[in-house]
């Protein structure tokens, strides 16, 4: 029932077959290497076997990063104890943020530089934009505790960098920080400004939070035209200035559309995990989600 129904897990049959295929060995290759790694009294291999098979744990993992599921939920469906579900969904979910996104059947793209290159290489525009996603209050007395509230949303939250193409494909999110930070600034602590000088030239649509990156990066990240007239604007400028900046609007509103796709994930819609775990979190189901899209793309033009 639960392969067969794409609600449950936010995938599709054949992606979730691509999935066993691509990481099922690699979960076993570290499950080996965990059993090998330490003194032993009996042979590997030996005593109690797993109740949860891999494809199990896949599916606990699936399941609990679209929905939200609590472990004792999940484990009562599968029949084990929560304490299974929370190590198959800490092995798994590692092995999905590490897949990266996925943009053709052949082409992934794991850091910053790779989307530039693959922007610069397709003469596609790409898109970049901040999201937040609000994480439980940190314990009293914790020294960065501030950090992690957001000066826009005035709430507790992480904040990452999305970056999508032209039609609203996710093609890469960024490691989770504190919320505290600009966006602006994490742009600049990502690289974005030295890949954009350095590397091949593409157009990176962005919204006003990004004034001053287009100066830095040689015109390359184009936000919206700044206003000259504070007060008292003649009327020319101001059908001038809403025609430009609704141009500009258009066009960039595709990465809020990627952005509320990842959303749909309620892992990201609200967090209420260990927060040293959110970046895993983030990078796997944006994985996955581009893995989808991309074939969901594919089917389409076979049609």
């Amino acid at each position: 029932m639960i392969t067969s129904n794409r609600r449950i897990t936010g995938l599709a049959v054949g992606v979730i077959a691509e999935l066993l295929e691509e990481i099922g060995p690699l979960w076993q290759e570290r499950h080996q290497a965990r059993l090998t790694s330490r003194p032993r009294k009996r042979a590997v291999g030996a005593g109690a076997k797993h109740r949860l098979v891999f494809v199990d744990r896949l599916l606990a993992t699936l399941v609990h990063l679209r929905h939200g599921v609590t472990h004792d939920v999940l484990a009562c469906w599968f029949g084990v104890d929560r304490s299974t579900i929370t190590r198959a969904v800490g092995e798994v979910r590692p092995l999905l943020a590490e897949r990266g996104c996925t943009v053709s059947p052949d082409v992934r793209l794991r850091t910053l530089a790779d989307v530039v290159d693959h922007l610069g290489a397709s003469g596609t525009t790409g898109i970049i934009d901040g999201t937040e996603i609000r994480v439980r209050r940190p314990a009293a007395g914790r020294k960065d505790r501030d950090k992690f509230i957001s000066g826009k949303d005035k709430q507790n939250a992480v904040k990452s960098m999305v970056v999508t193409d032209a039609e609203g494909r996710v093609l890469w999110c960024s490691p989770a920080r504190p919320a505290s930070c600009a966006d602006i600034t994490q742009a600049r602590q990502l690289g974005l400004v030295r890949l954009l000088a350095d590397g091949p030239a593409v157009e990176i649509l962005a919204d006003a939070g990004y004034q001053g990156l287009g100066a830095q990066t040689g015109g390359r990240v184009v936000t919206p035209p700044h206003r000259e007239f504070k007060k008292n604007a003649p009327d020319w400028y101001e059908e001038m200035y809403e025609r430009q900046r609704k141009a500009h609007s258009s066009r960039r509103i595709r990465v809020e559309h990627g952005i509320a796709h990842l959303k749909n994930w309620r892992a990201l819609a609200r967090y209420l995990g260990r927060r040293e775990h959110m970046s895993d979190t983030v990078q796997a189901v944006v994985g996955l989600l581009s893995h989808q899209q991309t074939a969901d793309l594919t089917s389409t033009r076979q049609r």
